[in-house]
């Protein structure tokens, strides 16, 4: 095998937490003192980022980083990215390494597009000849062809973030890093940016290493993802396998997650949600037959009175793609919510929404839960909260054993009738 374009070991970084000076002189020199000695001294302002993580990465690869807010995955980024040293262990990367960490990265805001274009070439090493033979490409790619002599101060959100991903990805470096930034962007140039990641490895052979809370894009990229948790590298493997972890620790696994407390909750000093559940059969529960309704209840607080809500729920597959979105407003409901509309007074409510047996494929599912008031004003929008599987272990199983395709799996009519039946002449079954 050869060797590893990346090659992480044993690489952990802290933080101290709190104000400069928050302790006396006279403590710091004590705990100096006992690090020079070996004595340990733990520090409850000390908050560890990354702790002992080690990795290998050959050339080629596409991996992805998957973990919840403050995992450390935008700290691995960092430390691999030069920005900052680690407090132990090493990174070592073999290559030209371009960075998108976040909007205006390695841009001076004074310089026109033109000038960052060049600018960002020499730091990667290449010559002006080398930038200005790819500058064309860079310039439409990144549609800002207007405004190119424009100093990028000037620029809008997406328009520093097209350009600074299309200067990264056509300047050839052999080490391409990329954080959560593309999500800046429209959904007409995520999806051109996706494309490019995808020819710059398989074409190539250019090794892609990149943050994404979008399920389906490290599906549909990656040859490999990490998941980080706590600072910590939980789990090494596939794509499928990861995001599968990912999903069924993060959400409420048996069918319910609550929060006993509203100041703890999800939401805001109007809303507070209390719990979301599945249920199926008449209890709760986190595996469901493919032949039976399946109930999303959600339980929330109106904490302030006259608020006119509605509850709306987004359904999503194994690989974070988005089934369905429904919502209790009358246009999209078979039975009206006849609390559409009105008033709620202070208290506890229940909104439930039935999905149909016989509608989703046999899989893992998520659900985000949505609650707004006035229809269009947003009180509350959660991650994936709760997970349920649907299994089928019925009559469909006897006729035919493998895996359907599709997110749904719907009983449809079917009918087969002869025309004229007379008109078919039938196959010869005699011998030769």
């Amino acid at each position: 095998m050869s060797q590893p374009i990346i090659e992480v070991r044993n690489l952990s970084k802290r933080y101290q937490l709190g104000a400069i000076g928050a302790t006396s002189l006279r403590e710091e020199a004590s705990r100096l003192w006992d690090r020079l000695r070996g004595v340990p001294h733990p520090d409850a302002r000390e908050f560890w980022a990354l702790r002992d993580i080690s990795f290998d990465i050959q050339p080629g690869e596409v991996v992805g980083v998957i973990g919840r807010n403050g995992a450390g995955k935008s700290t691995l980024l960092k430390v691999l990215s030069r920005i900052t040293e680690p407090t132990s262990g090493t990174a070592k990367l073999r290559g030209r390494v371009a960075s998108l960490l976040e909007v205006g990265t390695g841009f001076h805001p004074e310089l026109t597009g033109r000038e960052n274009v060049f600018l960002n070439g020499a730091i990667l090493g290449m010559t002006r000849a080398e930038v200005r033979r790819k500058f064309e490409e860079i310039v439409a790619f990144a549609e800002v062809e207007q405004f190119i002599d424009t100093p990028v101060k000037r620029y809008s959100s997406g328009m520093y973030v097209r350009l600074a991903f299309a200067v990264a990805a056509h300047l050839e470096p052999e080490i391409l890093i990329i954080d959560e930034v593309l999500a800046v962007g429209d959904a007409a140039f995520q999806k051109k940016c996706l494309g490019k990641i995808k020819d710059v490895s398989s074409h190539d052979g250019r090794t892609v290493f990149f943050v994404s809370h979008t399920m389906a894009a490290v599906s549909g990229l990656c040859t490999r993802a990490l998941l980080l948790n706590k600072g910590c590298l939980e789990l090494d493997g596939s794509p499928d396998q990861i995001i599968s972890r990912y999903i069924s620790t993060n959400t409420g696994q048996n069918g319910e997650i609550s929060w006993p407390r509203p100041d703890e909750a999800p939401g805001n000093d109007r809303v507070r949600l209390h719990a979301v559940r599945i249920t199926s059969g008449g209890s709760v529960t986190g595996d469901v037959e493919i032949d039976r309704d399946i109930n999303v209840q959600i339980y929330f607080w109106n904490l302030t009175a006259d608020l006119r809500l509605s509850v709306s729920i987004h359904l999503l597959d194994k690989v974070g793609v988005e089934v369905l979105a429904t919502a209790n407003l009358p246009s999209a409901n078979l039975v009206h919510d006849a609390w559409f509309g009105r008033a709620f007074p202070l208290g506890l409510f229940r909104s439930t929404c039935t999905i149909p047996g016989n509608f989703l494929n046999e899989g893992t599912y998520s659900i985000r839960v949505i609650l707004c008031s006035d229809v269009n004003r947003f009180e509350l929008a959660t991650a994936e909260v709760v997970s349920f599987v649907v299994h089928d272990s019925g009559e469909m199983r006897k006729e035919y054993s493998g895996h359907w395709l599709g997110v749904v799996r719907p009983k449809l009519a079917w009918s087969t009738l002869p025309i004229d039946a007379t008109a078919v002449t039938p196959p010869s079954t005699s011998s030769p």
